[in-house]
């Protein structure tokens, strides 16, 4: 045999590449990573099985030949043959029933299977899945009878609810209940933000709303974005508390403190203004537990102990006490 044939022989026994490109939908189409363009215009063959994958356009739009195909495991297998790289062009499904395929003829041993390689073409970035969070709650809106229905006075209740099961889920220190309760706090943002968008008057959408936290962020942290210096939390208070008094441009300590929040809590709040701003200023005298109330709050404050959380911890002592009275 000849140099030539020879050539020809180990060319025909090269069972080639497979190439699996997969690509996020949370990633703006045709933002791909250069080992995937690398990989594409190297390939000899590209298929993909969705003729609507959001990638399409942008690939031929880069001079990429894409075959709307669906080749089972075989059919590719034979179309690597020779030394060829076929490139997939994965779906959202990530093409199961293709690799399924794949792992059973490899594990055949009948056939010399070809290199395959799974490609990451694009990437989550951190906050991604918001996203899908986002068009879920815009399909719910639309679809869901009840959702459809609610406003933000109907909702109030569910935010009230779902913030005191987070506090209990912190102060029980269960993990697992601590991501459920923060995603349907989030929920509570995302579903007030949709609503929002449907106002007549004054409409603002999810985007408005983290770009306004956004900037609030970064306007708040100056020794963070800024020029200025911040080495203790005291000092980062400090500069938190101006910025937020330039923002607010309040005549009183007393403006933006919710009254509807609990007794102690709104106490300490109002014990914390007053101690913050130096203000001197004597708790009020009166008869009954209200004032007693007042002015353990007001020292608990002073203390740096939180009294709404303190009596959440004797309060559930309490609840046991109870139970283990019941059980005898």
């Amino acid at each position: 045999m000849n140099a030539t044939s020879s050539d020809a022989t180990a060319q025909v026994s090269d069972p080639g590449r497979i190439v699996l490109l997969t690509t996020s939908h949370r990633v703006a189409p045709g933002l791909l990573s250069w080992p995937a363009w690398q990989a594409l215009r190297a390939a000899d063959q590209v298929v993909c099985a969705d003729g609507a994958h959001p990638q399409l356009p942008y690939l031929r739009e880069a001079g990429v030949s894409v075959d709307e195909a669906s080749p089972d495991a075989q059919d590719l297998v034979d179309a690597c043959a020779g030394g060829r790289t076929v490139v997939v062009v994965a779906t959202g499904e990530g093409e199961p029933r293709l690799t399924d395929g794949l792992a059973r003829l490899a594990g055949s041993g009948r056939i010399q299977m070809p290199d395959l390689e799974l490609l990451p073409a694009s990437y989550d970035l951190p906050g991604a899945r918001l996203l899908d969070l986002v068009q879920v709650m815009d399909r719910i809106r639309v679809e869901c009878p009840w959702s459809s229905q609610q406003t933000h006075k109907g909702l109030a209740k569910y935010g009230i609810e779902e913030a005191y099961e987070l506090v209990e889920a912190i102060e029980e220190g269960d993990r697992d209940e601590l991501r459920e309760e923060l995603g349907d706090v989030l929920l509570q943002v995302v579903f007030h933000a949709r609503i929002a968008e449907e106002d007549a008057e004054a409409p603002f959408s999810i985007d408005d709303v983290a770009g306004g936290i956004v900037a609030k962020l970064i306007h708040r942290h100056p020794h963070v974005f800024g020029d200025e210096t911040a080495a203790t939390p005291e000092e980062v208070k400090e500069h938190w508390l101006r910025t937020k008094a330039e923002e607010k441009r309040r005549t009183s300590v007393t403006e933006g403190i919710p009254l509807g929040q609990p007794g102690l809590a709104l106490a300490a709040k109002l014990a914390s203004r007053v101690r913050t701003a130096g203000l001197d200023v004597e708790l009020p005298r009166g008869e009954g537990v209200g004032y007693e109330l007042l002015a353990i709050a007001a020292h608990a404050e002073a203390g740096g102990v939180d009294p709404e959380a303190a009596l959440r911890a004797a309060a559930r002592a309490y609840r046991d006490a109870i139970r283990a009275t019941e059980t005898g």
